[in-house]
């Protein structure tokens, strides 16, 4: 694949003029030459202009991926791009979508007994520093029903007694259709899916762990890695399979501790760099700049 990546260029508006509709094209298809060509030029046509465009080609795998955030001075119809784009998306074989700018994706969170992550992901989204809007929060315990009512999202109690998952995965399924949910973030949610769930959410649910060298499994992981003087602390945030933990990698945070860490200092580093790799996960997700590439991601941050 020897085409060059297209420049930016974005227009300015006059003074007093509205800013003009955002979106943002995704693909992944087999690499050739005149992808990039197809769909500058396409953009061109419909008076759209590129005001962003990150490209990546895996010669592993043959595949090429592409992410263009482009706006149009005429307001457009997200399904009228659609339609318009279906004929290159079919030329070149790609797994494509558009999507705009400025909507903000409906998730659901889901937490167990620790709570950083959650309280995290609920000051971010409150602040506008995740593009997200969180409909409900599910909890297999109710130690949180209570700070999640001040930020006015609804939070359903789903116990998952030992013979009783598979009527709870299925109340959590319900409630992902009825509230029209496109991601599932596991913000420290201990509790093992099946593997039908997994696939029924497949790309759409992202979950968060600690990541060791030594691993440590098991209770009280900090506590292990203390007695072994571990030198960094890290978190892995990534796509949920049925191969526990072992899903497509989105994002790593780590940070470097000393031999006089005491085990609850660990934890408390350890909090924070889950919350920092789980926020960056979500946040590239729900803008779109995650591609699935086989068992790893294309991501365009």
């Amino acid at each position: 694949m020897n085409e060059q990546p297209v420049s930016s260029s974005a227009a300015v508006p006059t003074g007093g003029s509205a800013a003009p509709d955002q979106y943002v094209l995704t693909l992944a298809c087999p690499d050739k030459q005149g992808i990039v060509h197809a769909v500058s030029s396409y953009l061109f046509m419909t008076g759209c202009n590129i005001e962003d465009s990150q490209q990546f080609g895996d010669n592993d795998t043959d595949l090429f991926f592409m992410r263009v955030l482009f706006s149009a001075d005429t307001p457009v119809s997200v399904e009228k791009l659609r339609a318009s784009f279906a004929a290159i998306g079919d030329a070149f074989h790609m797994d494509w979508q558009i999507h705009r700018a400025d909507e903000r994706m409906r998730i659901v969170l889901m937490v167990s007994k620790f709570g950083h992550c959650l309280n995290d992901l609920l000051f971010r989204s409150r602040t506008g520093a995740l593009p997200v809007e969180i409909a409900a929060v599910v909890s297999n315990h109710t130690e949180f029903a209570e700070l999640v009512a001040t930020y006015g999202i609804p939070f359903h109690h789903i116990p998952v007694p030992k013979d009783g998952k598979a009527e709870a995965e299925a109340r959590v399924l319900d409630l992902v259709r009825e509230e029209r949910v496109e991601l599932v973030v596991l913000a420290r949610y201990m509790q093992v899916l099946s593997d039908d769930l997994c696939k029924q959410l497949s790309g759409r649910i992202i979950n968060i762990h600690h990541s060791f060298l030594p691993s440590f499994k098991g209770a009280k992981p900090y506590h292990q890695a203390h007695a072994r003087g571990v030198k960094l602390i890290g978190a892995t945030a990534h796509y949920v399979t049925a191969d526990l933990d072992e899903g497509p990698i989105i994002e790593q945070e780590v940070e470097r501790v000393g031999h006089g860490v005491t085990p609850e200092q660990l934890v408390a580093v350890g909090r924070d760099v889950e919350c920092q790799a789980l926020a960056r996960a979500v946040k590239w997700h729900a803008e779109h700049r995650i591609l699935l590439n086989g068992r790893r991601t294309v991501v365009f941050a």
